[in-house]
């Protein structure tokens, strides 16, 4: 079946060009009002509604004619929804379905009686719906009809369909609506008419202050194509569309035309709109208008291009921290990208993740909530302005922190939560009684009393692990309740949570709002998991599988394979209620973010589940995912040997290999000998939970780390894992099977075989599986926001991946060294699609200086193909590569180019670090990293730097970047 795509140049398709077909009368909806009502509302220039002849009656019903154009397949049908008990009251179970006329036109006619025009305004889209079950939604919420104001009897509404992925749209989220695109257009069109028989609406996002749209046509109303004096269109500050009303009752039809651009500062046009002309079909009837929307002018749409920095908050150094970055320092930061013209702020997650009070909790990506913001990012000083005693004890212990070279997290969040105690004390009750605090607790309730309930027990009892828990262990509300009734014993310490929420609350969105003033949006982080001891987990445990753990599968990073550790995602209890809980996540963003990005989007496709028995991620898979059948391998000609494909293959040879001479203790102490030559692990060893647990009662030294391992590669030495879930006569392959020396030891036949059927099972079979299960979900989920959204689609990219990305306009990530395509070494930031966000690294990677010195036989291929540079490449990474690289992604035709700050800083031979490898964030491999790189200099001294600031400036202006 013929998947709805877009125009490979990414342009809007216009307003119909064929003749438009007339309606039959007998499709119809609703009542018909048997009354008459011979006058038509229009809108003047600031868009209000006046009558210009008499009703003969204001009670008349309206009948409206909805005509989509778009060209279907057989056995797509297209529906229309909107917020009108007529068109389905937004429920897409109620959507009511449109009636086919021929392969470019679909209608419904819907008669609404004077009851039916209570509502204010009706908003409305449509749904089209494949045979396979999928569906695909026209994009936006600007769709709208205000009957009231129309006084015409018949309304006929020729839309056009507005495909997620064309480019316009992301004009038209926040973060280009509300900072970077609001220029003023002028609000001064062309005369309103008397009689309306014509409203035409348009969208064109990217015109510059002071440009208008103009329309010029064939007809002598519209100006027989005159450009020296175009009939102005009229935008609205709180519409989309420019609109023109036209009165056509003296023009012959059909009419050509076209939209134009006309500055009006000079008053003079500019070029017309691309593509081929316009053609206006539907004639003049009395008492009745006829509604355009033409979609988008065909302008250029992949003008704009903007740049951005990545810096994780606790990064951020500043003179007035207190050893680690806080949201007060966003502000300097956001001083500092306007001197240098970067117009984007990107943050790691920000959410609390105190779960043992240890460093471990370091890790931004484990937060104990999904909403709650993290203590450690309150900038303390605001909130004591009068207490002198505590502004002399944090300024010792400022003075001691900010010496540090990196973040010392335990002890900053030690202090921190002593001084915040110590605050709410004296501020508590005052702040807790306020209007304002009322008004942010109960907006934030559904989280925020469940997450200081828990916060509460954690530390009462001394343990994340609500399943350790004495009491409370299972959520129940009414419990929770009473817990945390102003009445309670514990309803103080409860409290203090409410208090530094709040407060992290109010500096998050001063922070950001700042960011907004001076034209630089900030985007946050979601990130894909939640922890397994949280409170999300607690509050909502039917949300997850807490019998598994996410993580992925190996690459070159992580030759073992992830294991994050995170309960994996029951979408189908979460697709029972609307996906109620991930709405409520993007709002919270919503709340102090223009744009964000969803860590590993991948595993809205299906994620790398891992069973709680296994540490490493070797022993996952793909859930969901179709199962090789037994049959499939007989049908091959392979002779299934269920013990030898599914227990991991120990042999004398194999334990030579993993062991050397170490390989009679491991056969005394922990395998059996099955006396035909091979080996089986003793029970109490059989998985890698068991063996890590034996190891950590012994001494951690090199000689049992080894051994360790080596259990581990023995454990995962398997070709194929049972679906438990079926008839135990379906399974999964082991990912990278070819590797183990179960594989190698198999005859030729057989191998090749497997590979065939490995093949198959991994890249063929699960493709369009994968792609209805991400159209399950993240259509409903774009559809709840509107701030720009990133897809961080990096590792094993299925096929679809691109597909479903572009069909949703959710912008990819492209990193040149982790090119997509298999064949290519590096991805080259010239090949980007304009929907995407391009960067030399992110922080699970080295900076491009620490990179540099990792692989000197690919940094040479890198310098003279990718660079152009001849000769053998420096050893170390000198500021004109750092600087060659920067300039190669500024020139990147994708709308946004992203650096971490230190590749910005390398630029500089006098002002960057003089160890690269130091700068580092994150190691994905290494489970236990420790999260606490810190800027070396100062925001302060980085917004002093004058030569470096302008220079960064120029070649962001010369790149053509916003």
């Amino acid at each position: 079946m013929k998947k709805m795509i877009a125009p490979a140049n990414g342009n809007p398709v216009s307003s119909p060009n064929a003749e438009t077909p007339t309606i039959p009368k007998k499709a119809t909806r609703g009542k018909t009002s048997k009354k008459k009502d011979t006058s038509t509302a229009v809108a003047d220039n600031k868009g209000k509604s006046k009558t210009v002849t008499k009703t003969k009656s204001s009670t008349a019903g309206k009948k409206v004619t909805f005509q989509l154009k778009f060209h279907t397949s057989f056995g797509q049908d297209l529906f229309i929804l909107g917020n009108h008990p007529l068109l389905g009251n937004n429920d897409p179970a109620k959507a009511i379905p449109l009636q086919y006329f021929n392969e470019e036109y679909w209608f419904i006619t819907i008669d609404f009686t004077p009851k039916d025009l209570s509502q204010d305004k009706i908003t409305y889209h449509y749904i089209l719906r494949n045979a396979d079950g999928t569906s695909s939604y026209d994009w936006g919420n600007d769709k709208a009809l205000d009957l009231n104001a129309i006084k015409a009897k018949e309304i006929h509404v020729l839309d056009a369909w507005n495909f997620a992925g064309y480019y316009e749209n992301a004009f038209y989220t926040e973060p280009f609506t509300k900072v970077l695109l609001n220029a003023v257009h002028p609000n001064t069109g062309s005369k309103v008419p008397k009689t309306t028989t014509h409203l035409l609406k348009i969208k064109a996002p990217l015109l510059k202050k002071g440009e208008t749209l103009c329309l010029l046509g064939s007809s002598q109303q519209l100006g027989n194509w005159d450009t020296t004096a175009p009939m102005l269109l009229t935008k609205n500050s709180n519409e989309d569309f420019f609109q023109i009303q036209l009165d056509l009752t003296k023009d012959s039809f059909p009419i050509a035309y076209k939209y134009g651009v006309y500055d009006t500062d000079q008053q003079q046009f500019l070029r017309y709109e691309d593509g081929d002309n316009r053609v206006l079909y539907d004639g003049v009837v009395k008492d009745k208008i006829s509604i355009i929307h033409d979609g988008f002018a065909v302008l250029p749409n992949n003008t704009w291009k903007g740049t951005g920095v990545a810096i994780p908050v606790f990064s951020l150094r500043s003179e007035h921290g207190l050893g680690v970055g806080e949201f007060n320092d966003l502000k300097q930061m956001v001083d500092w990208a306007a001197k240098t013209g970067l117009k984007m702020i990107q943050i790691l997650p920000i959410n609390d993740t105190t779960a043992t009070h240890s460093w471990t909790d370091s890790y931004p990506y484990a937060a104990i909530s999904a909403f709650a913001l993290h203590p450690l990012y309150l900038h303390l000083d605001t909130l004591i302005k009068d207490d002198r005693k505590l502004q002399k004890q944090i300024a010792v212990e400022k003075a001691k922190l900010n010496a540090l070279d990196t973040v010392d997290y335990e002890e900053v969040i030690r202090f921190k939560t002593k001084i915040i105690a110590k605050i709410y004390e004296e501020q508590g009750a005052a702040i807790l009684a306020t209007a304002d605090f009322k008004q942010y607790f109960n907006d934030n309730k559904h989280w925020l009393q469940s997450y200081a309930v828990f916060c509460y027990l954690r530390d009462q009892y001394g343990t994340v692990d609500f399943n350790q828990w004495p009491a409370f262990r299972h959520y129940d509300e009414s419990e929770i309740e009473r817990l945390a009734s102003p009445d309670s014993a514990a309803y103080k310490e409860i409290a203090l949570h409410y208090f530094t929420q709040y407060h992290l609350h109010l500096q998050l969105k001063e922070a950001t709002s700042y960011a907004h003033s001076k034209g630089i949006i900030v985007k946050g982080d979601i990130a894909i998991g939640v922890y397994r001891h949280g409170a999300d987990a607690w509050q909502h445990p039917e949300l997850y599988h807490m019998d598994a753990q996410a993580g992925a599968p190996p690459d070159d990073f992580a030759i073992a394979g992830q294991n994050w550790g995170f309960p994996t995602y029951n979408w189908e209890r979460m697709q029972a209620d609307g996906f109620a809980w991930w709405k409520q996540r993007f709002e919270q963003m919503s709340y102090y973010f223009d744009a964000f990005r969803i860590d590993h989007i991948l595993g809205f496709f299906r994620i790398w589940s891992i069973p709680m028995h296994a540490v490493e991620g070797i022993l996952g898979r793909f859930v969901p995912a179709i199962p090789v059948h037994i049959n499939e391998f007989q049908s091959r000609g392979i002779s299934f040997d269920h013990h030898r494909f599914t227990q991991p293959f120990i042999h004398e040879n194999v334990l030579w290999e993993l062991f050397g001479y170490d390989n009679e203790l491991v056969k005394k102490e922990f395998l059996n000998y099955d006396g035909f030559g091979q080996y089986t692990l003793k029970p109490e060893f059989a998985t890698q939970r068991q063996v890590e647990q034996y190891f950590n009662t012994l001494e951690k030294d090199e000689q049992h780390d080894k051994v360790k391992k080596g259990l581990y590669n023995l454990i995962s030495n398997v070709l194929l894992f049972e679906d438990k879930e079926g008839d135990l006569q379906h399974f999964h392959f082991r990912f990278n099977m070819e590797s183990t020396s179960s594989f190698r030891y198999l005859d030729q036949h057989t191998q090749q075989q497997l590979k065939d059927l490995y093949v198959d099972y991994f890249f063929r079979r699960q493709d369009d599986f994968w792609m209805k299960e991400a159209m399950k979900k993240l259509p409903a989920l774009k559809r709840v926001t509107n701030m720009l959204v990133c897809g961080e689609d990096l590792g094993l990219v299925p096929a679809c991946v691109p597909d479903v990305m572009r069909q949703l306009g959710l912008l990819s990530l492209e990193i040149q060294r982790m090119p997509k395509d298999p064949k290519r070494t590096f991805f080259h930031p010239s090949d980007a699609p304009y929907l995407s966000v391009v960067t030399p690294s992110t922080h699970d990677m080295s900076t491009i200086r620490g990179w540099w010195e990792e692989d000197k036989d690919r940094i040479q291929q890198f310098y003279n193909h990718e660079l152009g540079q001849a000769g053998e490449a420096p050893y170390y990474c000198e500021a004109w590569i750092n600087t060659a690289i920067v300039i190669q992604h500024l020139y990147s035709p994708a709308m946004w180019t992203v650096f971490q700050l230190q590749d910005i800083m390398g630029m500089d031979a006098a002002l960057r670090k003089q160890d690269p490898h130091s700068e580092r964030i994150n190691i994905p491999a290494d489970p236990k990293h420790y999260w606490r790189y810190r800027m070396h200099i100062t925001l302060e001294s980085l917004l002093q730097q004058d030569d470096f600031n302008h220079t960064l400036h120029q070649y962001i202006q010369l790149s053509g970047r916003s």
